[in-house]
């Protein structure tokens, strides 16, 4: 990893029950390169991750959603497992604050299930993605081009399938994220910001 992102602000959005490779390891990959991260979720205290069928280790949450600004980070990443995602796509805060991101341009990233926060937030029509397989469907059906590959990348969207692709969604992460802004980006109601 080459490219350095110092300076560079990335919010992850993760409630209970995220995947807890899909967050701490591009936490730690993002941070060597130089960014500073910041865990975001619905509430104060701690987040507890899954791992192999079973609660792992807990994360301390920086930002509540009512605290934290889209304008004041540079990336957005949503990290997988399937309750992670199910849950913040019920919570019109969180998809609120993914479609800010979304129609500003910015570098967000989502592996594994979190792609289905996006398609909640209706930002992914017109868009090439991937996800885990089984995804394809809701995906699709939101407008999107599912794809099976380790890594895509949309106008500054950036998608990953599994904790084995980790490698690859980081370092992509980590090149647009060094690239900026996407300000032709083009949000789901067609209109380019």
């Amino acid at each position: 990893m080459g490219t350095q992102i110092t300076g560079k602000k990335v919010a992850f959005l993760a409630t209970n029950g995220f995947e807890e490779s899909e967050l701490m390891e591009p936490k730690k990959l993002l941070e060597e390169a130089g960014a500073e991260t910041t865990v975001i979720s619905q509430k104060d205290g701690d987040i507890q991750g899954w791992k192999d069928k079973n609660w792992a280790g807990s994360i301390h949450v920086d930002q509540t959603l009512d605290q934290a600004k889209p304008e004041e980070f540079d990336a957005l990443v949503i990290p997988g497992g399937t309750m992670n995602p199910d849950a913040l796509r019920m919570d019109p805060k969180a998809v609120k604050f993914v479609r800010e991101f979304m129609s500003s341009g910015k570098v967000v990233g989502a592996i594994c299930h979190g792609p289905w926060l996006l398609a909640e937030a209706d930002t992914i029509r017109g868009k090439r993605l991937t996800s885990w397989p089984s995804l394809k469907t809701d995906l699709t059906n939101a407008g999107a081009e599912w794809t099976d590959q380790a890594v895509v990348t949309d106008q500054g969207m950036v998608t990953s399938r599994k904790p084995d692709d980790i490698p690859a969604f980081a370092n992509k992460l980590i090149e647009e994220i060094a690239e900026g802004r996407h300000t032709r980006r083009e949000i789901a109601s067609g209109v380019r910001v």
